[in-house]
Order: C-alpha cells, then structure tokens, then sequence
C-alpha cells in the first residue's frame, strides 16, 4: 500500500472530505493501493465551524501529524490541499519540497502569476515536481471535442468568482492553450463576463453567474461547433491522473499551461477589482 499525507489549512472542507473516497473507489476500479494515511492542518477547525483536526482524523481514520515535516516522513505522496486559501500553497509548498516530495497542489494553484512561478522554481530548486488543475481540465467532453478549438464559451458558477472561476479558465486554457494577451471584463446584475482574447484570433467568453451549471461551446476550425453540458465524472478522472503522478513521477501537462492560467486570472480579478473594461495582460503582470 502506498500512503496519501494531506496537508490542509484546516481538514473539513469539500475536497479533504471527498477525496479519500475517490481515491479508494479509484483502487478498486483500477486496482491501485493507496490510501490517505496521514494529515496536517495549520489550524483546528473551520473558521465558520466544522470538525475539530481530530475528529476529522477520527472519521476518515487517519494520523494527525504536528508537522509538515513528520507528514512527509512518514508517508509516500502529498497532496497539498487548502482550495479556497491558495495565498497558503507557497509556503506549503515549499516545506513539502525542503523534505524532497513532490507534491498534487489542489486548484487554485496560486493568489497570483508571480507566486506560482515562486512555486515552481521551489519545485526545480529542491528536484522535485508539482501540478496543480482544476478538476474540469478532466471532463471527458473535453477531450472528447476540444482539439483544434478556434474559440469557446464556457458557463460555470459557484459562491463567488473569485475562488470559482478557475474552473472555467482551466477549460479555456485546455482548448485554446497559451497566448492570450488581452482581457474584457464586464456585469450585468449577478452575471459577469470575462472575454479573453489572443493576438492570433483565438477568443473565450466565461459567463459566470451563481446559478450557472458548467458548459461548453466549441467553435473549431473546420467551422463545425457543438455545445454541450458538463456531465462526465471529471473529478474521478482527476484523480486518476493524480495517482499517474504519483505512480510515474510526471506530470501530466506542462507547468506553462498552469502559469498561463493564473495570468488569465489574475488580469479577470484585476478587471473585476477596477472596474477596467479592458486589460493587457503584458501590464497586469508581465511574462
């Protein structure tokens, strides 16, 4: 068995109560060993409430452990997970790294451009390797249709953009890859809407509203589109491609496309903070 260490800002969240059971309904479809073992959590509970860090350990029966360090002892993979406290992945990551593993870091990678190329030069300085996605990077329609995509419109809600909206840009950057240069940001009511554009003519609407259900438009060069709800088990595929890392040692996709997409959006906040109808990229935070 190969054992799965978590470090969290805290434990009861949305990701660190689902994905031990991912990952065993994992094992028993592909006939993998592994098992959240372990666990490490800066603070004790929820600040809204929640599960103290032990009766967290206690329900998912798993090892609390004092630090950063005795977690990386003891087990043999490390996601680092805090989805909605991406300000704390750096200095995670880079405890993680000192101890030489590599490490899953859950969406969203980084607060910002410049600390998740910090992160990556931590990963390079201490040989070792890190990824970080979105869990709709994984959704079977869009390796099904995505290929060749000259532009894309994606839908998508959640609590609030700022934490959800990576999920969209995770799709555009999927489809459209690397190169955007300019962002056009605009609301209406409760819906807001981010234009992404690229200086070769490739384009992206994201459409985000509370309400919105994930989707996608495909606009190809053959002049066919398709659209299609987002209905595939994208976050069981994910984490597939986790326990590839884990077992490989590679990453699935290039660092790149990650830096591309917290470019992205870092200039769709700034826009939405500024009221700016229209961003380069280049200005907002550089290469």
């Amino acid at each position: 068995m190969k054992t799965v260490g978590f470090v969290d800002f805290y434990l009861d969240e949305w990701h660190a109560n689902q994905y031990p059971a991912m990952i065993a309904a994992h094992n028993e479809q592909y006939g993998t060993d592994y098992r959240v073992q372990y666990a490490w959590a800066e603070i004790d509970a929820p600040p809204s409430g929640g599960l103290h860090t032990d009766e967290w350990c206690e329900k998912y029966g798993v090892e609390r452990c004092a630090t950063i360090e005795e977690l990386c002892v003891k087990c043999d993979h490390v996601i680092v997970l805090a989805p909605a406290d991406p300000e704390k992945h750096l200095a995670y990551a880079e405890r993680v790294f000192r101890c030489g593993k590599s490490a899953y870091i859950d969406k969203t990678f980084a607060p910002d451009h410049r600390t998740a190329k910090e992160i990556f030069s931590l990963a390079e300085k201490y040989g070792v390797k890190c990824f970080s996605s979105s869990a709709l990077r994984y959704a079977q329609e869009l390796a099904d249709y995505a290929e060749d995509a000259l532009s894309v419109l994606t839908t998508g809600g959640g609590a609030d953009m700022e934490e959800y909206i990576i999920h969209q840009i995770e799709m555009v950057v999927k489809c459209l890859g690397c190169g955007a240069a300019r962002v056009q940001y605009s609301k209406h009511a409760d819906r807001e809407q981010a234009e992404v554009i690229y200086e070769d003519g490739r384009h992206a609407t994201m459409l985000f509203c509370p309400c919105l259900p994930f989707s996608l438009t495909v606009a190809k060069g053959t002049g066919t589109s398709k659209h299609f709800p987002i209905k595939s088990a994208f976050f069981q595929r994910m984490i597939g491609a986790i326990i590839r890392f884990f077992e490989t040692g590679e990453t699935p996709f290039e660092p790149t496309q990650t830096l591309e997409i917290m470019r992205i959006r870092e200039v769709v906040l700034h826009a939405r903070r500024e009221g700016a109808a229209l961003s380069e990229i280049r200005d907002c935070c550089g290469t």
